[in-house]
């Protein structure tokens, strides 16, 4: 709960230092005297989108500073943490405007943004009243509300976790069908390609092979004629013959040179043997260049073939049987895409059936949970002197969405028969004011920690109404903390903490004070309150009265 507020050079205020109990706090003062400032300042400090022109005349830059309670398990925490800032039992919130402008803030000492200000304040500060700005009136927030009221946190939960899995199961499905579509696409060229390459049947490194077969086929003939040729002189009808008709010379002369020959008819015999096997090469050289001529027609049609695709594909010829499994592989996808469609069909239909029946248990619990809502408002609007009021819930289809497909609206009907409409237009202010009020005690059952503050929520009303609206802020304090600003004196006579806010000129300067009042100085304010600037005994008499409840 608000504990302090300090507020230096806002507006007419020079210096305030206030001190907020827990309870019902009531301010109270002369129209103009600077109510509205106070909140101006404090939603300053808090982040809130507010005037611009808050620096008091002739000031350099104003300050609000405003420090909380925050309990071990209270909610601005786990905003503390997101944004990296340290917690601690008590939360200090500044804020500086300087004159140009410019805004600086800090929480516990750290600097931090506007946007980490507004996330702590609406964990820390409620503000009400005929304007509702945060949410009563606005019915773009409604069913939130109403999924607050009947605790439908884990109803939703799983609402919104059968829609993004719904989501998730079409996107799936829309990237397959993506997907198979894309490749149905070339599936003509891709069964095309894959039987003109199955055909061929390309192995790595059979371009090349090819290509020198073919440059020994196409030089084998004249190669061929030089190696006869060779091989003629080397055989029975040159040099084979010479060196054996050498050998049988030196054979017969052999016995009478006394072992001079036998040296060099060694040799010879060994010439001999390595000219057999010179012979017998170029014989098997021979035969290896002879082919039928319709061999370089064939090797030339599978080279130019195979390159032919090369190009086509714009591949390496050693790459063409990888290509082909790429291609293979292509295909076998769509086959099995079409597969995977279907089964992805399967999966969003049934993605969708779990999220209308998650979306159908929260529009139950929705229901549910308005009857409920309208039977507590109803007896809230009793106390409030509006018992012949009709407030309803109605819930109609929406367009379906992580949180449902319902919309929300808070209607009321101020008299029996009367059509009902939306708060804001079917209810005067002071029957506005009371209906936000008792919405309000409806929904805050149970919840802790939390300021709410009421801006003259009791505008329009007067008399026995009066009183009922302060007991009602009375028993919403209740264990908790609630500032009403009010010129009820029914209102303020409730109050356990009371504050005079006035306007006073020094020095051609007006200022605004606050101060807190304690009991004889509260039967004066609420006297001033019942009878205007002159306080009469009566008034004493009739305030003393209120006091004594």
């Amino acid at each position: 709960m608000l504990r302090g507020l300090d507020i230096t050079d806002m507006l007419i205020i020079d210096r305030l230092e206030l001190r907020f109990e827990p309870g019902l706090n009531v301010l109270t003062g002369e129209t103009g005297a600077g109510k509205s400032i106070l909140l101006d300042s404090l939603g300053f400090v808090l982040g809130w989108r507010g005037r611009a022109d808050l620096v008091r005349q002739g000031a350099a830059q104003g300050e609000v500073t405003a420090w909380f309670d925050l309990p071990l398990d209270h909610p601005a925490r786990a905003v503390l943490e997101e944004a990296g800032l340290p917690a601690d039992d008590e939360l200090i919130l500044r804020r500086i405007n300087t004159a140009d402008g410019r805004k600086t803030a800090w929480v516990n000492d750290r600097r931090c943004s506007g946007e980490v200000l507004r996330q702590l304040s609406e964990t820390l500060v409620e503000l009400h009243g005929q304007h509702d700005d945060r949410g009563l009136l606005n019915p773009r927030g409604h069913r939130a509300i109403l999924d607050a009221f009947g605790g439908l946190d884990a109803t939703r939960a799983a609402c919104r976790a059968a829609w993004s899995a719904k989501a998730q199961a079409a996107t799936a499905l829309e990237a397959a069908e993506a997907a198979v579509a894309a490749i149905r696409e070339e599936e003509d060229f891709l069964r095309h390609a894959v039987a003109e390459l199955d055909a061929l049947a390309p192995e790595p490194g059979e371009e090349a092979t090819l290509d020198a077969r073919r440059r020994t086929m196409q030089g084998a003939e004249r190669i061929r004629s030089d190696v006869v040729r060779a091989h003629d002189l080397l055989g029975h009808q040159g040099a084979e013959a010479a060196l054996g008709e050498a050998l049988r010379w030196l054979d017969g002369a052999a016995p009478r040179a006394e072992g001079a020959l036998e040296a060099p008819m060694a040799a010879l015999a060994r010439a001999m043997v390595e000219l057999d096997e010179a012979t017998a090469g170029l014989g098997s050289a021979i035969e290896g260049l002879s082919f039928d001529p319709t061999d370089l027609e064939t090797t030339e049609e599978r080279l130019f073939a195979i390159r032919a695709q090369a190009r086509k594909h714009d591949v390496l010829p050693d790459d063409l049987a990888r290509f082909a499994d790429t291609l293979r592989d292509k295909l076998a996808a769509l086959d099995a895409g079409d597969a995977d469609v279907a089964a992805l069909q399967k999966d969003v239909r049934a993605a969708e059936e779990a999220y209308e029946s998650a979306a159908a248990d929260l529009s139950a619990a929705r229901q549910t949970a308005a009857r409920a809502l309208d039977t507590a408002v109803s007896a809230e609007l009793a106390p409030l002197k509006m018992e012949r009021a009709v407030f309803e819930t109605q819930i109609t289809p929406d367009t379906p969405g992580p949180e449902g497909a319902d919309s929300v609206a808070f209607t009321v009907a101020t008299n029996p028969g009367a059509p009902a409409g939306p708060l804001n237009k079917i209810a005067s202010g002071g029957e506005l004011s009371r209906f936000l009020l008792a919405l309000k005690v409806c929904l805050t059952k149970g919840q802790s920690g939390l300021t709410m503050i009421f801006d003259e929520i009791d505008r329009g009303v007067g008399g026995a109404t009066a009183d009922a609206v302060g007991r009602r802020l009375a028993a919403l304090a209740e264990g908790g903390q609630v500032l009403v600003v009010t010129h009820s004196p029914q209102v303020a006579a409730l109050g356990a903490h009371h504050w005079r806010v006035e306007k006073q000129v020094a020095d051609g300067m007006t200022t605004s004070t606050v101060t807190p009042l304690p009991a004889p100085e509260r039967v004066d304010e609420i006297a001033r309150m019942l009878s205007g600037d002159t306080i009469t005994e009566e008034a004493r008499g009739a305030a003393r009265a209120l006091l004594a409840g």
